[in-house]
């Protein structure tokens, strides 16, 4: 699409002042802009210490409109799952009917937001909700028509049947003023009542009509046989029946002779001696003037346009729609007046320029909501495949790119953008990428969901990325349990060692561990880090001793010690848990295993020696150091001398 020559519409930023300097940050979806302290020559120094939040996209804020998300969002996941290789024959009546649940579902978000506009009692809320209310009016009213003349793609006989209803729907107030009618004393003398019979005429609604002037005939005995000729014309238009035997050239002379008889009438003053019906006689003729004379009733010329057709082309042609359409605006409108944007947007569908359509919505509405979706649907019905963008990925995909990106700044509709990126194979994995890891993790379960959908996606780095961060926040508010959980899914090994070495702290400080549960079902995530496994191991040493199993709970921390997985810092710890199994009455250290704990007490004393005379350690520490290694000692010579007496005697 070319580049757009549209200015910019300005945004006011209140209570910023006049010929400030402002100074802004671009945010995903927002930007902050702020007062600086920038000064130009002879300005006044005063200031404004707040800083404004400038929305792009208000309506995902609204909780009305969040429903419209929601909703639309299932449809569209429904949507993608259309087989490709079913033949477009097939698939004709399902794009058809998801076309018409989309548009459900904004006259469902309408209708709400009008009884919210009338029943609030705040006057600037309820301004707001009704310019929501005109705006989803005109979506659903540009959607619809493409449904009829893109997705419908309705032929000859049946474009006018579609249009016919298109107008219908949208143009609704006739039946209120026909219920005021109806529910007054006399409805013929209403004051409006003549206007809704000519309303109906000009909707081609000929058999409400019929019975409206049936209550004006019953009034005017003398011009009886007058309404009844009247009564015969309407009676007798025929109408296109797509489903039935007749040929469209058929139905064309039908209408043919029709008409002929209605201006025959006319041309015979049938009904010069009473100005409605002759009125009514004249639009069924098609009289142009007449038509143009009555744009209070009509209202757009996008109506007049459908009703022109009705009384002068019914058989018109999907490829003639443009000339009338033109032709029609200009007449209707002012020539003075600029047409509004609906106006051209219409203009353009009726063009069949798809392009222009998504083009100028895009310029005209608020949010991508509309032209990504439509947008979406017509590309599965292969209607935009010519149309590639050059920067890169297709025109489809850019505009779900960027409705989906716009959701992502919202704190719970982010969870439907997922499966807009997941269905943009070019870019959408990319896109997903970024802005994954700008959603904030404010809770343990909102970091779970996101992590959820990271790991169904493969994306390695991203689950890494929050892990880290929940992993970090946990071990701050000293939650080491979290934190070792989160670290381990991270398959961070230094960090893992971090939080084990944070454990063992926590243990010779308490004299017990924390978050048990999670240290005994460790399993294969020990063999994460060195300092790991030591924690998971030495557990299970405290787990074998609590259950008497002395013989495996000294072998195992032997081991510990002489495989070299425990930390230097932790041997005298270690030794100090082997006492009370040197102090049993069975022996249950074997005279290598004992001959390996001295070696490893002096290995361990001797680089206590050899620490740097200047360290500042308290004497009162030096003490029980000194007096613990006097005890282990002493445990294990008299361990030594009774394994020997032991092995002897075995031996013997």
């Amino acid at each position: 699409m070319e580049e757009v020559d549209v200015e910019p519409a300005v945004t006011n930023i209140p209570a910023a002042s006049d010929g400030t300097h402002l100074g802004f940050a671009w945010g995903p979806g927002d930007i902050l802009v702020y007062e600086t302290l920038y000064k130009t020559s002879g300005a006044k120094a005063s200031g404004c210490p707040f800083i404004h939040e400038v929305r792009k996209d208000e309506d995902i804020y609204s909780p009305i409109l969040r429903k419209l998300f929601n909703e639309s969002h299932h449809i569209f996941v429904g949507l993608q799952t259309i087989r490709e290789d079913l033949p477009s024959k097939n698939k004709k009546p399902q794009f058809v009917s998801i076309s018409k649940n989309y548009r459900s579902v904004i006259r469902a978000c309408m209708e709400e937001l009008q009884q919210v506009a009338v029943s609030t009692k705040v006057s600037q809320v309820a301004l707001q909700y009704g310019n929501q209310v005109s705006i989803l009016l005109a979506i659903e009213l540009i959607w619809n028509l493409c449904e009829v003349l893109f997705i419908e793609a309705a032929p000859a006989g049946s474009l006018l049947l579609h249009l016919l209803d298109w107008v219908r729907l949208h143009k609704a107030d006739v039946d209120e003023k026909a219920r005021e009618v109806l529910q007054s004393e006399s409805p013929a003398e209403h004051h409006d009542y003549w206007d809704v019979v000519v309303s109906y005429v000009l909707q081609g609604r000929l058999e409400e009509a019929r019975q409206m002037l049936v209550k004006q005939a019953t009034l005017q005995p003398a011009a009886r046989k007058m309404y009844k000729l009247m009564d015969s014309l309407l009676s007798k238009m025929p109408f296109y029946n797509p489903g039935g035997t007749q040929t469209l050239t058929e139905f064309d002379v039908k209408w043919r002779h029709w008409h002929e008889e209605v201006d025959r009438c006319l041309q015979d003053n049938s009904f010069a001696s009473n100005k409605h019906l002759e009125l009514i006689c004249k639009v069924l003729v098609g009289d142009e003037d007449t038509l143009l004379a009555h744009k209070d009733l009509l209202s757009t010329w996008y109506h007049f346009l459908v009703t022109r057709l009705l009384f002068c082309h019914p058989t018109v042609k999907p490829t003639e729609l443009h000339y009338y359409a033109q032709s029609c605006m200009t007449m209707f409108l002012d020539p003075r007046s600029v047409p509004e944007p609906l106006d051209s947007i219409l203009l353009a569908a009726f063009e069949f320029d798809i392009h222009q359509v998504i083009k100028d919505c895009s310029i005209a509405l608020n949010n991508w909501w509309f032209v990504a979706h439509l947008t979406d649907l017509l590309d599965h019905c292969k209607l935009l495949q010519s149309h590639n963008l050059h920067f890169g990925s297709n025109l489809r995909e850019f505009l779900l790119l960027e409705y989906a990106s716009g959701l992502f700044t919202h704190h719970s509709l982010w969870q439907l953008a997922v499966d807009y990126f997941d269905h943009c194979p070019e870019f959408g994995r990319v896109y997903l990428e970024l802005q994954i890891e700008r959603v904030p993790l404010d809770t343990e379960r909102k970091a779970l969901k996101v992590l959820r959908i990271c790991e169904q996606r493969q994306m390695s780095e991203q689950v890494r990325s929050i892990c880290k961060i929940m992993a970090m926040r946990a071990l701050r508010n000293n939650r080491l349990g979290s934190a070792l959980s989160w670290s381990i899914r991270a398959k961070d090994a230094a960090f893992a060692t971090l939080i084990s070495e944070k454990f063992l702290q926590d243990y010779c400080a308490r004299g017990t561990f924390s978050d048990l549960d999670l240290i005994d079902n460790l399993g294969p995530a020990m063999l994460l880090s060195d300092r790991l496994t030591f924690l998971g191991k030495y557990r299970e040493f405290h787990k074998l001793y609590g259950e008497k199993r002395f013989s495996e709970a000294a072998k195992l921390l032997l081991s510990l010690m002489t495989a070299k997985i425990a930390p230097r810092s932790f041997w005298m710890t270690l030794l100090t848990d082997a006492l009370p199994l040197l102090e049993q009455k069975e022996v249950i250290f074997s005279a290598d295993q004992t001959h390996e704990l001295m070696f490893c007490l002096e290995e361990l004393t001797s680089s206590l020696n050899n620490t740097t005379p200047g360290t500042d350690r308290p004497m009162q520490d030096e003490d029980i150091e000194v007096t613990k290694v006097e005890l282990l000692r002493l445990a294990l010579a008299r361990n030594l001398a009774m394994a020997i007496v032991k092995e002897g005697t075995v031996e013997a």
